[in-house]
């Protein structure tokens, strides 16, 4: 019994210490010596048993301050509340230098690689003013549509009012987005310690030939640390002298498209791309009848989510496929944009046996490497099952042989009597039943009645979400299976897949309920079903 019960404790404090979690990230990798970066601890710990251990750093950073912010939870407890420690970290040294595992408890974070450049002397003589702008390209020439990475960066040395503005990056032959907000640090210019203002920006060139990337003006108002007249320090707001300032133009070659790339294809110049998939359920248990979720997923380095094409392949024999609408992304990076493409459809198999899917491709520029890629996903092979729950089509009855001669008036007379007889009972229960208020019919023997009002309303409103809805509900009081009604009846199979396709399509078509209301009404009955109507006494809710 002890064994069990330290066994649970220890089980127990396992999962405790998994749910808490200590991550690090840096607001960048790559800097100049001489520049401060900063460093985030956060913790999911509720009470953390003290705070990170920061005597690791010392070694080749120095720290230069460190605050400490609560994040509190949800109210519904579906988020945890986290406590992050901010520390501010300048470089001893040049070169690339790890950022140690730090620990927090019984926990630690991982190492991180920082890449520090050697600063270099500036004899520029704009850059020995209290404030300037510099402007730079992570490449000097890029292909039409490819990305290049713009970065703006204000130093100065004197402190500054929160009024400063920068004129907005215009340009009619470009297409900009912004990467993240702006950043803020310090460094040292020529021996002189400055703050740094950094925004980048993804450009992405919508013609060949020569870019110019315009002069960008920076404003602000200098915080005046002069007395006036009487020997006092200026009080109020923007009492300083207003600083204006430029960045240098730049220009920009723009290459066309290669000769070599495929005319058909989209154009999709990028560093990297990668193509990826998933199926919920997996692809081996495809049954016919039951649908599979494909997802497909495409993501590429230095192209936003917008500039990635359909992923949609071929129609493919004896696969019904109902496509989701496509989910876009773009996620500012280290190096610029990384846009995704998810495309997600339900493929629902009509018949058993072997399904070929054939292979996914998407040609693509690798402009690292300045040639042409193919990155594909392989031709996948659906062994679809049998579904027992998909009742088979009854064979159709031989007629009848045809009566001797000497038995047709007999027939014939005995036939009329039974007409007679039906007729006139049939005309006596319907008088019965207008006289009498209607009884609704016990949930044990037949469905309720309310369910098919439901659908027939929604069928009249053409609504395809609350159809869906009340058709699910009526069909689970069914003694079958809706696979089932509509294998052995074809309206109400071309019916659903309309409503499918309307529920499922991208395009968003219009649909008319009368189809399917028409086809409900239709339905023959099951033969269980003829047995269990036959015993019943009460008239039918929707007489055909």
């Amino acid at each position: 019994m002890n064994r069990l019960l330290r066994a649970f404790l220890l089980c127990l404090l396992a999962w405790t210490a998994q749910g808490e979690e200590l991550t690090a990230r840096v607001d960048r990798t790559h800097l100049d010596a001489g520049e401060t970066l900063e460093l985030t601890l956060e913790s999911t710990d509720p009470a953390p048993p003290g705070k990170p251990d920061l005597g690791p750093l010392e070694a080749h950073f120095e720290v230069l301050g460190t605050r400490q912010v609560n994040r509190p939870g949800s109210t519904g407890g579906e988020s945890p509340g986290t406590i992050q420690w901010l520390v501010t970290l300048q470089p001893r040294h040049p070169g690339q230098l790890t950022i140690p595992p730090l620990r927090l408890g019984d926990r630690q974070t991982r190492a991180i690689v920082l890449h520090v450049r050697e600063s270099e002397v500036d004899s520029d003589p704009a850059r020995l003013a209290p404030v300037f702008i510099d402007a730079s390209l992570d490449q000097e020439s890029t292909y039409v549509q490819a990305q290049v990475v713009l970065t703006l960066r204000i130093y100065h040395s004197v402190s500054l009012y929160d009024d400063s503005s920068l004129s907005p990056l215009q340009m009619a032959d470009a297409r900009i987005e912004a990467l993240g907000v702006p950043r803020t640090y310090e460094t040292s210019v020529n021996g002189v310690r400055h703050g740094v203002i950094e925004m980048r920006y993804a450009v992405f060139p919508q013609r060949s030939g020569q870019l110019l990337i315009p002069a960008q003006a920076f404003t602000a108002t200098e915080v005046s640390r002069l007395p006036d007249r009487d020997g006092l320090l200026p009080f109020g707001p923007h009492s300083g002298r207003q600083i204006r300032v430029e960045s240098p133009a730049i220009h920009l070659t723009v290459k066309a498209k290669p000769a070599e790339y495929p005319a058909d294809a989209p154009w999709l110049p990028a560093r990297s791309l990668v193509l990826s998939e998933s199926w919920s359920p997996a692809p081996e248990q495809a049954r016919a009848g039951e649908s599979l979720t494909r997802h497909l997923t495409l993501r590429a380095d230095g192209l936003s989510g917008a500039q990635l094409p359909p992923l949609a392949g071929p129609p493919v024999e004896g696969l019904r496929r109902y496509p989701e609408q496509p989910q876009l992304a773009s996620q500012a990076g280290e190096r610029g944009l990384i846009g995704s493409r998810e495309e997600r459809e339900a493929l629902v198999p009509t018949r058993d046996g072997r399904i070929e899917l054939p292979a996914q491709e998407v040609l693509w520029w690798n402009t690292a490497h300045d040639r042409l890629e193919h990155t594909r996903l392989p031709a996948r092979t659906l062994m679809v099952a049998k579904n027992p729950m998909l009742a088979e089509e009854q064979p159709q009855p031989s007629a009848a042989l045809s009566p001797p001669p000497w038995q047709a008036l007999w027939a014939w007379q005995l036939a009329s009597s039974l007409l007679f007889c039906t007729t006139l009972l049939g005309f006596t229960l319907w008088w019965r039943a207008r006289r009498q208020p209607a009884v609704l019919r016990s949930a044990a023997g037949w469905p309720n009645p309310r369910l098919l009002d439901d659908l027939h309303r929604a069928c009249q409103a053409n609504d395809t979400q609350a159809t869906r809805q009340a058709l699910d509900a009526w069909a689970r009081q069914q003694p079958e299976t809706l696979a089932a009604m509509a294998a052995r009846f074809v309206p109400l199979s071309d019916a659903l897949d309309g409503l499918n396709g309307a529920l499922y399509s991208e395009s968003g078509q219009r649909w008319q309920g009368e189809d399917l209301w028409q086809a409900i009404r239709d339905l023959p009955p099951a033969q269980d079903v003829d047995t269990a109507r036959e015993r019943s006494q009460l008239p039918p809710l929707y007489p055909r």
